[in-house]
């Protein structure tokens, strides 16, 4: 998330959750950003995945293969506690598919300390960069290798924590978790 306060831009990563056409964030009460979001002021969501990065004969033009999605608005405080609910539901299921099923809910005080925040999905631009590098004609004969790296997001074997009992199985979500590509802002 990017916006402004007092003169100094900030960018702050944050989970977000998609329901129909509009975005979810949380964070404590406290929290500096949810703070200034609530007043409505502009606001710049952005997801970006890198894909690879683009090696070309030249360094002027290197780049990466990505998809990215921007979004422009003001968000606005849920107040509504059933809105609430739904929306902190949606962002551990945006975390892991399933999982609000399998773990204790939101107690009062843990509603009580949390914000949330909603913006609609109304100015939206994406951007993607796919294929190999594009060199000037006369730098295709250099003797250099040119292609793309492809790079990917994968899931490592999960590590228990260390106060969970040890016979405790690893749910079948997590262990078959992967990032498919419709996975940007919640799709898919």
């Amino acid at each position: 998330m990017g916006f402004v306060a007092d003169k100094q831009p900030y960018v702050v990563p944050t989970i977000h959750a998609r329901v129909g056409e509009t975005l979810y964030v949380h964070g404590s009460v406290a929290s500096r950003m949810l703070k200034n979001l609530s007043r409505g002021i502009e606001v710049c969501l952005t997801v970006t995945l890198l894909d690879g990065l683009v090696l070309a004969r030249s360094a002027f033009h290197h780049s990466m293969n990505y998809r990215s999605v921007l979004v422009l608005g003001r968000a606005a405080l849920v107040t509504d506690e059933d809105q609430k609910r739904a929306a902190l539901t949606a962002l551990v299921n945006r975390v892991l598919p399933g999982r609000a099923a399998e773990v204790r809910g939101p107690n009062r005080k843990e509603l009580n300390a949390t914000s949330v925040l909603s913006l609609p999905i109304t100015e939206v631009s994406a951007k993607i960069r796919r294929g190999p590098p594009v060199d000037a004609e006369a730098d295709y004969a250099l003797p250099c290798w040119a292609g793309v790296l492809p790079l990917a997001l994968m899931a490592l074997p999960a590590q228990p924590d260390p106060r969970l009992p040890t016979d405790t199985p690893v749910p079948q979500a997590v262990t078959a978790w992967s990032r498919g590509a419709g996975r940007m802002l919640g799709k898919g």
